[in-house]
């Protein structure tokens, strides 16, 4: 019995873009096409294998230690890019400014689909969604570099609205303009997950 359900929840690519040095800006450059390869986006600044773990994990290791990467894509959604936009004040968040990898079109609350979803094109290219991706002050001053001023409101207005963390299972080409499905695993929500958050 298949593990992963298939819905009929689909999103367009509207936006592919790269971070080629992140030490430089967080800024990404915008692209029409993208390899995805078992180790992300050749040139991009999150792609191997393996990363060092960052403060997202510093409950599980100390900070540096090598681990899998299941961040090799930085996905957020139009809907959601608009929402911090008006939070912000702004006429628009442009998906450079914020390091995005990806901007998918048309599934509602994305930030929030399951971790361990699927985002898989016609042709096969898929996506594993880790997790919801956090906000943090380092759009800020990418931001202020095009709308001076509004950077300090960035990570305020993204909570619940930043997209997620994605790794490749099935290399492939991801176009702008390509369809992605939505496949949820068949899986109830786990009953002791607000006692485990310590709620």
């Amino acid at each position: 019995m298949p593990a992963l359900i298939p819905t009929d929840f689909t999103a367009r690519i509207t936006w592919l873009g790269r971070v080629d040095d992140r030490a430089t800006s967080l800024r990404a450059n915008p692209l029409q096409e993208v390899m995805a390869s078992y180790a992300g986006v050749a040139g991009e600044e999150h792609a191997g294998l393996t990363r060092p773990s960052c403060s997202r994990v510093v409950a599980q290791y100390p900070k540096g230690t090598e681990i899998r990467n299941v961040r090799q894509f930085s996905v957020l959604s139009a809907e959601d890019l608009a929402a911090i936009a008006r939070e912000m004040g702004v006429e628009r968040v442009e998906p450079a400014w914020v390091g995005a990898s990806m901007v998918l079109e048309g599934i509602p609350d994305f930030t929030h689909v399951p971790p361990s979803s699927r985002l898989q094109t016609e042709a096969g290219t898929t996506l594993v969604v880790d997790m919801e991706n956090r906000p943090c002050h380092l759009p800020a001053k990418v931001i202020d570099e095009d709308a001076p001023g509004f950077g300090k409101a960035f990570k305020a207005a993204a909570q619940g609205r930043r997209g997620v963390t994605a790794w490749v299972e099935c290399e492939g080409v991801l176009r702008v303009g390509d369809v992605m499905r939505l496949h949820i695993p068949d899986q109830p929500v786990w009953p002791h997950l607000e006692a485990a958050r310590g709620r």
